[in-house]
């Protein structure tokens, strides 16, 4: 069971994603063991204190290249896909055998967006990381690389931990990179680099994503900036730390309450960025899991009137006779972009099958049954599985 909680303490829900580069050494793809260790004492110690921690972890794939004595990460996706089965194991094996040591258990969670993409299944894999928090367990999250292909990938573990950490409601997500935050410029090339300490926008932040990440990873400072927006939409805090200093956690949570505007005044804080939720406009579970568990299959594009009817304060529902052109080829039930003027401005799961509404679309809704045989709804989008947020301009899914 989790720690008692005292009185005067709040109990935060945390998730930490740790990079490739916090785990092993990149060029020799060992363990690095003493910032494993250290990051062992600081999960223990937070849950003592009484808070709920999931960890996402990377470092399957070169766990599995220091077993099989490979020295990259090869190309052909069979091939990276049966190191990660290897290396996998001997990943969760270590994590076991640290955690065992503070006789704190702790549960290995692996999946892939298909994982997720069903309504149902998104709320088990929710319901099962809040269960194993409930019993005390440490669960460790990671993407099953043995079985994902680029269709149903997450991408990278940044990503990935923004999405497990809207889905179980978190307070806090911590990135923890090789560097201690976010600078407005290379540190490592330009003196002139500054500290991003508060970001309260993320997509108008200006700062130095020139990080590629590492050679054994997928991720990189860009990947966390498109997490932070991910996160910070759902209500979390989202902090870029340094992953070699894992204990920094622990004085940032014992901030929590204090505001962010005045953290600045706090002596002896770590430096580190933090991204601040979105409280007031807080995205509901159903729009989050619409917009980040599903992959759209196909694109609607809208007229004015209909975008009109679904972005008002009192939205409706997306019906026939707005909808000027499909893109893709789905079938009901499936998730879409909404599409207008050129942008994406949202996603939906529709009622109707591309086929059939390239019949419908410019239709008006009494007018379906004569046209198809027969009706399923008025709506091509019912209102509750509509979601609007503006993506930016990007390539329609065809």
């Amino acid at each position: 069971m989790a720690p008692k909680v005292k009185q005067s303490q709040k109990a935060y829900t945390v998730v930490i994603k740790l990079g490739t580069s916090s785990i092993c050494d990149e060029r020799t793809h060992e363990p690095l063991i003493s910032n494993l260790s250290l990051i062992v004492e600081t999960v223990v110690k937070l849950r003592k204190l009484g808070h709920n921690v999931v960890l996402v972890s990377s470092g399957g794939i070169a766990m599995g290249l220091r077993r099989l004595d490979l020295p990259k990460r090869p190309s052909k996706l069979s091939a990276v896909q049966a190191i990660a089965a290897v290396g996998q194991g001997r990943l969760i094996s270590l994590w076991d055998n640290l955690f065992s040591q503070l006789r704190q258990p702790i549960a290995q969670i692996l999946i892939t967006r298909n994982d997720i993409a069903e309504r149902t299944q998104y709320v088990n894999a929710a319901n099962t990381i809040s269960e194993l928090l409930h019993l005390g367990v440490v669960p460790i999250v990671n993407e099953n690389d043995t079985l994902s292909v680029q269709e149903i990938r997450f991408g990278d573990n940044d990503t990935l931990s923004a999405i497990t950490a809207g889905m179980i409601n978190a307070d806090y997500l911590f990135l923890l990179t090789d560097v201690e935050c976010m600078y407005t410029a290379n540190p490592r090339s330009n003196p002139d680099a500054k500290p991003i300490r508060v970001v309260h926008d993320s997509s108008s932040v200006i700062a130095d994503v020139s990080s590629p990440g590492s050679n054994v990873g997928t991720g990189g400072m860009k990947t966390k900036l498109i997490a932070a927006e991910l996160g910070t939409s759902s209500g979390v805090n989202v902090v870029i730390s340094h992953g070699s200093k894992p204990s920094n956690i622990l004085e940032i949570i014992r901030h929590a309450s204090t505001s962010v505007d005045d953290l600045e005044k706090v002596e002896g804080l770590p430096l580190y960025t933090h991204f601040v939720a979105k409280k007031q406009n807080r995205m509901r579970d159903r729009h989050f899991w619409l917009l980040h568990g599903l992959k759209p299959q196909g694109s609607l594009e809208i007229d004015g009137g209909a975008h009109e009817a679904i972005t008002r304060t009192n939205r409706a529902g997306l019906l026939p006779v707005g909808v000027t052109k499909v893109n893709g080829h789905f079938a009901a039930h499936q998730a879409v972009n909404i599409v207008f003027n050129g942008v994406v401005i949202g996603r939906a799961l529709v009622n109707y099958s591309s086929t059939e509404i390239e019949l419908i679309k410019r239709k008006r809704s009494n007018e379906i049954g004569s046209i198809l045989g027969f009706t399923e709804t008025e709506y091509v989008a019912y209102r509750d599985y509509l979601v609007i947020k503006d993506f930016g301009t990007q390539e329609l899914a065809k």
